[in-house]
């Protein structure tokens, strides 16, 4: 085998512009040495080729940046030689023109669909064959062009994936218990999954879905779940989270952007769920041993980020659940997705998958292989997001409560280092009237602590005994509520429905938090007062009594005792003094 590299004279003077390298593949030398003669007074440095074998050899260890070639060659034809050189992995894009003196349409139509992109009858016209060469330089131009914005994009989305991984995802909680499911459509999802714990020791848990998906979708995820975390964080309750994000996204997103969302408070004590639906496919709650849907959350409002009236107290509802139920969260992505035939998954679909989940398998593992057998090979045309929550301790953040036998102590304030002025600070809020029902006070309260004493190990705990001083003075003192209510059959949808419709008939009342803190050379010690206008309560009732703890009714006084120095409830209940104490590390 032989190849030619021919240098000859020409009339016409050469290029002074080099343009790289050209392979010529032609059996006749005649031929090889006309076309060698045109490019190099282009500015080409030529090789040439003798048949196919040849032109595929050159072009994998010389890289030609474009490629004149005939059709008939012994050893391999051009058709053949051009096919493996446009198959080759490692060629971006080499132009290629086809030289033959074939006439006939099918033979010339022929030389694109191997792969050629342009093609040129013999004898051709000299300024004719130059044309077509610039004109294939210019196509080669723009190839590389976009290659390189390519690359830059890709680039620029790897690095936007990295930031928006760290932002959004590496923060979320519980990731341990939580089984998820995430196949974006496109290298970004405009679904998003966020987990965080309240102070309080409640899991939040928010499924979105923003209009369209990829990277113009996966943008809004990262205000939302900075509202979402923030909220969280000092406390805030599950309407009030659901309002600052909507305030956000009114505030940032296009008009015809919008974000559709499951959210779910699971409660620390595993009896209930907060659940509010805007836009979704429904939650669905499933049993224990069974797993039979047993309840269903649909939706109840619009998405957000589209309008400020939304009454979040009215669409945020209470679920009681059992121990080891499992929540499902899913996007619409699930029960729109496409078969080959392009019908939709349905929902029938996937509760069939549900019901159907085989011993040992997750409902998740159940639905995505449903999802892989129902859709084959079809082009997903949208995110697919699920959650199963399992409503388990593993899924929660315990609270380390460590239970002292002086709970219910008489023991004055004046009996603690706070009642000096050294080294004390004290504050108060007192709310009246319609602003118990409208105004929650504690993540005020802790915001104030932390900014004051700081206490960061200690922000939790705190929130947690603010929160039960606070909702016990409102609820049974101001509301009138019994907590024996809980007990009962359908107790917490009764319970939460009475301090709803009392909530909305308030008129007067009150509760005042009292909070004198001072350091102490090994730490520090917070008193806590809580006063309402209830008429008190007989809380000898409710002394710690640990074989009494699965009762829905009196928990938040026995949590108190653990986490407490001392509590103290003075007569007739409607006020008590609550010591928490911290040492220096």
């Amino acid at each position: 085998m032989t190849t030619f590299s021919t240098s000859i004279k020409s009339k016409m003077p050469a290029s002074t512009v080099t343009k790289g390298k050209a392979l010529v593949a032609d059996d006749k030398r005649s031929n090889r040495m006309i076309l060698s003669a045109i490019l190099k007074q282009i500015g080409y440095e030529v090789i040439q080729a003798e048949n196919g074998v040849e032109a595929v050899e050159l072009f994998q260890t010389e890289k030609p940046d474009i490629i004149l070639i005939d059709i008939i060659m012994p050893v391999m034809d051009g058709y053949n030689a051009v096919k493996q050189i446009k198959s080759d992995p490692a060629n971006s894009f080499t132009p290629v023109l086809f030289l033959t003196g074939m006439t006939d349409e099918q033979d010339l139509a022929k030389c694109i669909e191997v792969g050629g992109d342009d093609f040129l009858t013999k004898p051709f016209n000299r300024t004719l064959l130059t044309a077509k060469i610039h004109a294939l330089e210019r196509i080669s131009i723009l190839h590389k062009q976009v290659n390189v914005l390519y690359a830059r994009t890709q680039q620029d989305q790897e690095m936007a994936k990295e930031v928006f991984a760290g932002a959004v995802i590496t923060d979320n909680v519980a990731l341990n218990a939580i089984q998820t499911l995430s196949q974006p459509a496109e290298l970004f999802s405009g679904d998003v999954l966020l987990s965080a714990y309240s102070p309080s020791g409640d899991l939040n848990v928010m499924m979105g879905d923003f209009t369209g998906h990829g990277l113009a979708a996966a943008l809004g995820a990262m205000p939302a779940s900075e509202v979402f975390r923030a909220m969280t964080s000092k406390g805030y309750s599950t309407q009030q989270i659901l309002a600052g994000i909507n305030s956000k996204l009114l505030n940032i997103l296009p008009t015809s952007m919008f974000l559709a969302i499951q959210f779910i408070t699971l409660s620390k004590y595993l009896d209930y769920v907060s659940v509010c639906n805007c836009g979704m496919p429904d939650i669905l709650f499933l049993g224990t041993d069974d797993h039979i849907i047993k309840h269903r959350a649909p939706s109840s409002e619009i998405p957000l980020g589209i309008s400020t009236d939304i009454d979040f107290n009215e669409c945020v509802k209470l679920v009681k659940i059992d121990l080891g139920d499992t929540i499902l969260l899913a996007s619409d992505g699930v029960t729109e997705a496409l078969n080959n035939n392009k019908e939709p998954f349905t929902n029938k679909r996937l509760e069939s998958a549900i019901s159907e989940r085989q011993a040992g398998k997750s409902t998740i593992d159940s639905i995505s292989n449903a999802l892989q057998v129902f859709c084959g090979g079809a082009s997903q045309a949208d995110d697919i997001s699920l959650a199963e929550i399992p409503c388990t301790p593993e899924v929660l953040q315990a609270i380390k409560c460590d239970t002292t036998d002086n709970q219910y102590e008489t023991k004055s304030v004046t009996d603690f280092n706070c009642s000096s002025n050294i080294n004390r600070v004290d504050f108060n809020i007192s709310l009246y009237g319609r602003r118990l029902s409208d105004t929650d006070p504690i993540p005020i309260l802790i915001n104030h602590i932390h900014e004051i004493e700081g206490l960061a190990e200690h922000r939790r705990l705190l929130f947690t005994i603010l929160t039960e001083l606070y909702t016990n003075s409102l609820d049974n003192g101001v509301l009138g509520l019994h907590s024996d209510i809980k007990n009962e059959m359908d107790g917490f949808s009764n319970y939460f429905t009475a301090r709803e419709k009392r909530l909305e008939q308030l008129t007067d009342g009150y509760v005042t938090i009292a909070i004198s803190s001072c350091t102490t050379p090994n730490g520090g010690e917070m008193i806590i007062t809580v006063k309402d206008s209830g008429s008190g309560f007989n809380y000898s009732d409710y002394k710690c009594d640990k074989s009494d703890y699965s009762k829905l009714s009196g928990r938040g006084i026995q949590l108190l005792t653990g986490l407490c120095s001392s509590i103290t409830y003075i007569e007739p209940g409607n006020h008590v003094e609550a010591i928490y104490s911290w040492c220096d590390s």
